[in-house]
């Protein structure tokens, strides 16, 4: 599940250690930033944590946890912890550490104030399991990269490094909005995540997903992306490769957009033509680990200009092309494909379903016979039910008895678009069977 975010960022912090003025620096910097940043301004606080705080710690995009010298000595601290990072688990939330005077391996290892803390509740609460859960959530933050601030540290500089980083964490993440009713999408989602190999970072991987249009190939992709994006350094979604490369500077504003995207602000030349862009991507990118979507490839030479090979890219990049193609994909440096499988008939009544009335399954009989005739003719393609479920909405028996007539003569010219396009990139040999799947293009 990919995260909506009602904040950009959550502080986390030990208010007597902290409040009134490392935090109280920090928060009016990012403030200022144009950050939305949520602070729990209450002096008081109860044994356990709110539904309000609860509820802000799940939407923010962003958690900043400071680790300060009595931190581990709240448990609403440290049950805040567990919290944030079960939301990076699930909601791929980004942590940020920040060691405010506290040295690291005190954390990891939970040793002075921090193993005194935990050796008392251990003591006091007789609930082992939940002081081996803050032992090892500690253990996990204290591994994770930040920022940590000595005793004679410059607190204006430390403060700025921080709000650069978080600034660039923004812009770096976008969020796609998926579909309106993304039915099966998940289960083909999980597809795709099994063959990236998330978490082996000492590997770059490619992964080929095709099929025919109209399939979802980018609307899996999207939600891939959402899922993931936030555990690389930097990302970026390149779609619309086949209609881009027409132009004639196509494939040179698609490179200048990868490098843009890729390395921000750092990035403001021209590249002029292709061959040099191969050699600015693979000179700027290969240190940089990186999430790379390149969305609806047709041709091998759109593949040689934006991703030739894998050591163009850092260590623990992973790159994902759609195509319809899947020849364009037999190629050593593709390692997984995934070919999007059609909805299956139950899948397919639901989606078709929700267009058409927003419910789940049609109530009256005649609607329901209708409906599986109708998607037998969309041949489990999400575009085609999409197109017809809205064409027929609020309409009455008879109209649709009448369209359905219509469709069979005459296909819906966006469903035709789509699908002429996938079928004039096909083989001789593989016309036929493309023609048996879409049985309504007759």
């Amino acid at each position: 599940m990919a995260l909506r975010a009602a904040y950009d960022v959550f502080l986390s912090f030990r208010g007597e250690d902290v409040r009134q003025n490392f935090i109280s620096h920090l928060y009016d910097a990012l403030c200022q930033k144009g950050i939305n940043t949520y602070i729990d301004k209450h002096l008081e606080r109860g044994k356990e944590i709110s539904p309000g705080l609860l509820k802000a710690i799940g939407e923010s995009r962003i958690s900043i946890i400071v680790l300060s010298e009595n931190y581990a000595s709240s448990t609403w601290c440290l049950d805040e912890l567990t919290k944030i990072l079960e939301c990076k688990e699930k909601k791929q939330q980004i942590v940020i550490p920040v060691f405010y005077k506290v040295d690291p391996s005190i954390v990891r290892n939970q040793k002075e104030n921090y193993g005194e803390a935990l050796a008392n509740y251990t003591d006091k609460l007789n609930d082992d399991t939940k002081v081996d859960s803050w032992k090892s959530a500690l253990k996990e933050l204290a591994n994770l990269s930040g920022f940590h601030l000595k005793k004679d540290g410059n607190e204006s500089e430390f403060i700025l490094r921080i709000i650069q980083l978080v600034d660039s964490k923004i812009i770096n993440q976008t969020y796609f909005e998926v579909a309106n009713h993304p039915i099966g999408v998940v289960s083909r989602v999980q597809h795709v995540y099994s063959r990236l190999s998330i978490g082996k970072n000492d590997i770059v991987r490619m992964v080929g997903i095709f099929g025919v249009g109209g399939i979802g190939k980018t609307t899996i992709t999207k939600a891939v992306y959402n899922r993931i994006s936030s555990k690389f350094e930097s990302s970026c979604f390149l779609k619309n490769i086949r209609e881009t490369s027409k132009s004639e500077y196509g494939l040179v504003q698609l490179q200048e957009t990868l490098l843009s995207n890729i390395l921000g602000a750092s990035w403001v030349h021209d590249i002029g033509y292709i061959d040099r862009g191969i050699n600015v991507i693979k000179n700027r990118l290969r240190s940089k680990r990186v999430l790379l979507i390149l969305d609806d490839v047709d041709e091998w030479g759109q593949l040689k200009a934006l991703a030739g090979n894998r050591d163009w890219f850092g260590l623990g990049s992973r790159i994902i092309i759609t195509t319809r193609d899947r020849n364009l994909l037999s190629t050593n440096e593709v390692d997984a494909t995934y070919e999007v499988e059609e909805l299956n008939n139950d899948e397919a009544l639901k989606l078709f379903s929700l267009c058409a009335s927003e419910r789940e399954k049609p109530l009256d009989h005649k609607y329901l016979e209708l409906s599986k005739r109708i998607i037998r003719y969309a041949g489990g393609l999400p575009l085609a039910l999409e197109v017809l479920g809205l064409d027929l909405r609020g309409r009455s028996i008879h109209e649709w008895e009448s369209a359905l007539k219509e469709y069979k003569r005459i296909p819906h010219k966006k469903i035709h678009k789509i699908l002429r396009m996938s079928y004039d990139d096909l083989r001789e040999s593989e016309k036929n069977i493309f023609l048996d799947i879409a049985c309504f293009f007759k």
